[in-house]
């Protein structure tokens, strides 16, 4: 008899014990263990520490909640989840039923030859049969596909790392006894999961593979297959075999076929999710510029503005309205404005929030650069912004931009104001031409390119030689305004110029 006893409440050790001296464990207990022994007439103790220890929880690879509350321009636009298809469902093994006879005790030879006859016309015309009579037998149901579609209605990523992994259902087995009937039905399909995502998520395999650019409302794409549904088979005995595969060729031959009774597993994969805001401009410049203020004051938008200095940390979005000149066009000249963090000098080093919101950029047809003209130095600024877009992506450079000068109700802007719009115009070439638009295959290379360093090459244009160039050789701006934009001064000049600009791209 064996008992196991702790030392004490507050210890970690067990104390195993034995009421014969020759107990079965004596000859593997070390001499090195620690041991006592209790001199008695008729028991003798051994006992054996042993320390219980605990293993270390793992730390999980996803954020947890209190940093997607606090920090969440951190996980906002990128994820990586894992999505599998349902299974198929399970056909079965179908006996076939003895052929009854009825009236087989009627007297005469004739008589029992017409109730066979009309007994085996039954047994044919109660299964379904096909086209060209073979019997048709019930297959499990398909499996549920898993679907990742835009929707106009979710805005970030976040609740994806709460959530990082989706199931379809799967499909259903065929409901049957085991014998052929015509009252058997194939197993219900399983619905599709449809996943939503924000307008303008890019969805790529985990290693890197491009599987869509869903840019557009209500644009889908099919990520993983359900299973297809088993069979049925028919188990028949040996010497009726012959005769039922002249009706249908499922027929079991051995226990091996059993395998094709079973549904096929759905597709499992991981996904990476990554998103580009939609917009036709893009506002960029250093943190305070007024870039979050120039937004709320030309859309609906309403982004966080305070009288303090902070920067923003996650892009908003604005609409803004078309041109009111053009009448019943109008609606065509509306366009979308996103404001992005501000940047600061060694951002594509990691420094301040980084350089990752500049991905944000890639679908824009135009570029707004705010520089706030009652710094020390605006030029100088202005320069900044335009080099660390030149790290990051030099076609950044290459696109149409406006210069916004703002806070020009402030003393000391206002009289520098001439000077400053000049020397910001002598930056840059007349002899560079836009492009606007991106080649077909330069866009899938930099969509499936999509890392440290995100760059597309432009025809006959290395990357190395694009990075050699300096500001200089890079277009001049179409335009420089000064503006207040929270004074409101200015502000249709600014719109005008937009609004011009976006008809040349």
């Amino acid at each position: 008899m064996l008992s196991l006893t702790s030392l004490s409440s507050s210890s970690s050790y067990l104390s195993l014990h034995s009421h014969n001296n020759k107990l079965f464990l004596h000859p593997l207990i070390s001499q090195r263990s620690d041991r006592r022994q209790i001199n008695s007439e008729n028991f003798r103790y051994y006992t054996i520490k042993c320390r219980l220890t605990k293993t270390k929880d793992s730390s999980s690879a996803s954020p947890n909640t209190n940093s997607l509350t606090k920090e969440p321009h951190k996980y906002f636009d990128q994820v990586i989840i894992t999505v599998r298809a349902g299974d198929g469902g399970h056909g079965a093994v179908l006996g076939v039923p003895n052929q009854s006879i009825a009236g087989s005790n009627s007297k005469g030879k004739q008589n029992k030859e017409k109730e066979k006859e009309k007994a085996k016309a039954r047994w044919k015309s109660s299964y379904k049969r096909d086209f060209d009579g073979s019997l048709i037998l019930p297959v499990g149901g398909h499996g549920g596909d898993v679907v990742i579609y835009a929707d106009e209605g979710k805005d970030t990523l976040l609740e994806f790392h709460k959530t990082s992994r989706y199931s379809a259902k799967r499909g259903g087995n065929v409901d049957s006894m085991g014998v052929l009937s015509s009252l058997l039905r194939n197993g219900l399909a399983s619905p599709t999961l449809r996943v939503p995502v924000p307008v303008g998520t890019v969805v790529k395999h985990k290693r890197g593979k491009l599987l869509a650019d869903l840019a557009q409302p209500g644009q889908e794409v099919l990520v993983a297959r359900g299973g297809q549904g088993g069979i049925s088979l028919l188990g028949v005995p040996e010497h009726k075999r012959k005769r039922m595969m002249a009706l249908n060729s499922n027929v079991m031959r051995d226990d091996s076929d059993k395998v094709l009774v079973l549904g096929q597993p759905g597709e499992e994969i991981s996904l990476e999710l990554i998103l580009r805001v939609v917009a036709d401009v893009g506002l960029v410049g250093l943190p305070n510029a007024g870039k979050s203020t120039l937004l709320a004051a030309i859309t609906h938008a309403r982004p966080d503005i305070a009288d303090y200095p902070f920067t923003t940390l996650m892009p908003n979005l604005g609409r803004l309205d078309g041109d009111p000149t053009l009448g019943a066009e109008r609606y065509s000249s509306e366009a979308t404005l996103a404001d992005l963090p501000g940047l600061i000098e060694g951002a594509h080093l990691g420094k301040g929030l980084g350089r990752n919101f500049l991905r944000h950029l890639r679908r824009t047809r135009l570029l707004v650069h705010v520089v706030d003209a009652a710094a020390e130095n605006p030029v100088n600024d202005y320069r900044t912004v335009k080099e660390e877009l030149r790290m990051y992506n030099p076609e950044y450079l290459e696109r149409p931009f406006i210069v916004v000068l703002n806070k020009i109700d402030l003393p000391e802007a206002r009289d520098r104001l001439p000077s400053l719009t000049e020397e910001i115009f002598r930056i840059g070439s007349d002899e560079v031409t836009y492009e606007t638009e991106m080649r077909s295959e330069d866009a899938v290379q930099s969509l499936s390119s999509e890392g440290a360093k995100e760059v597309t090459l432009s025809p006959g244009t290395s990357n190395k030689d694009k990075k050699d160039k300096e500001i200089e050789d890079y277009p001049r701006p179409l335009a420089v305004v000064g503006v207040s934009v929270l004074k409101g001064i200015r502000i249709n000049e600014m719109l005008k110029e937009i609004r011009a600009a976006l008809k040349k791209c």
